[in-house]
């Protein structure tokens, strides 16, 4: 179908639609190569295994058996792949961040998980932008917004979405007793402007006002921050990490139009699984997973049960593991809904 799409008169027209057709054609093409050529050394394995048993030769043995143990490790590899099948999947990824119930502790909490993705994606190669960026009045962050552009990066981090719990020490009491703390994480797959979400500009209210940094005092003297709401949605983004009241208007429309995108996906995913009578819980609040560092060190999923007690590499962004743990039990549960 895409090959057809790109073989038709005027493809190029819009050239960054075309380009982003391009390359999702690209990337089908090297996932039925990987597939196809993973085939072709099946097919040699059987016939060293065929040569092994005529010759009685356990070197040939031995040789299949290596050669049996990397094509399950690709097998594996490539039935992960598959998990990144959804409409948005190949997309960069926009990750939101807000503190939540807890005062400077629940902004401390926040800035680590913002660091936490931030060495992650710095870890595995990727490019992370800081979009918005509004500190703490005495520690951390209130809210953060970063965009993550890596293959299927909207597909590792989706499940992401949702509330963190940190129970530790509290290095903010002065009686260091122990403490809970709450972080908000959204991840929306990043919309291209030419996405088809209406945005008229009679359903956006735009305000500015003056960009704050630590302790409320004043970053600039005139207002270059913004604050934009989508009045039919109802959502609302404020950006005041730019220097210019017009930057942080475009990153403000790029992190609406992403929204949107994710809010129509939503949607259409909780009318799926209204027609198959599944029950749908609300992702914004849920806990999705808990890190312990007192009295014992645990960081567990609470989805897919995954754990580990390694905590300071899990927030050091050693994260590849708990990602994959989570979309497996995600594609398992979709897999067992029919």
């Amino acid at each position: 179908m895409l090959e057809g799409e790109v073989a038709a008169q005027g493809f190029w027209d819009d050239a960054r639609a075309a380009q982003r057709k391009m390359q999702r054609l690209a990337s089908q093409k090297g996932f039925v190569s990987d597939w196809r050529n993973l085939e072709g050394r099946v097919n040699g394995l059987v016939d060293l295994l065929e040569l092994a048993v005529a010759e009685s030769d356990d070197s040939l043995a031995e040789q299949s058996s290596v050669e049996l143990s990397h094509l399950n490790r690709q097998v594996d590899e490539l039935e992960f792949s598959l998990q990144f099948g959804g409409e948005h999947d190949d997309r960069p990824a926009l990750l939101s961040l807000k503190q939540g119930a807890g005062g400077v502790e629940a902004q401390d909490w926040a800035e680590m998980l913002l660091r936490m993705y931030a060495r992650w994606a710095e870890r595995s190669g990727f490019k992370c932008e800081v979009l918005d960026f509004m500190a703490g009045e005495e520690a951390g962050i209130k809210a953060a917004t970063i965009r993550i552009d890596a293959p299927h990066a909207y597909g590792y981090l989706k499940g992401e979405r949702g509330v963190h719990r940190l129970v530790r020490l509290s290095p903010f009491d002065a009686d260091h007793l122990r403490h809970t703390s709450f972080a908000l994480v959204e991840v929306m797959p990043e919309a291209d402007e030419q996405e088809a979400v209406a945005i008229r500009q009679d359903d956006i209210k735009f305000e500015a006002y003056r960009a704050s940094g630590h302790g409320g005092q004043n970053v600039q003297k005139t207002s270059t921050a913004v604050r934009i709401t989508h009045i039919p949605s109802g959502v609302v983004v404020a950006v005041q990490n730019e220097r210019s009241q017009l930057q942080n208007r475009e990153v403000a429309m790029r992190i609406l139009r992403s929204r949107l995108v994710d809010l129509e996906a939503q949607k259409r995913a909780e009318e799926r699984a209204k027609i198959k009578g599944e029950h749908v819980s609300a992702e914004f609040g849920r806990q999705v997973r808990n890190y312990v560092l007192h009295p014992y060190q645990l960081v567990k999923d609470t989805r897919s049960g995954y754990e580990t007690s390694n905590t300071d590499a899990v927030l050091d962004g050693d994260i590849d593991e708990m990602l994959k743990a989570t979309l497996r039990s995600q594609m398992g549960s979709q897999a067992a809904g029919g």
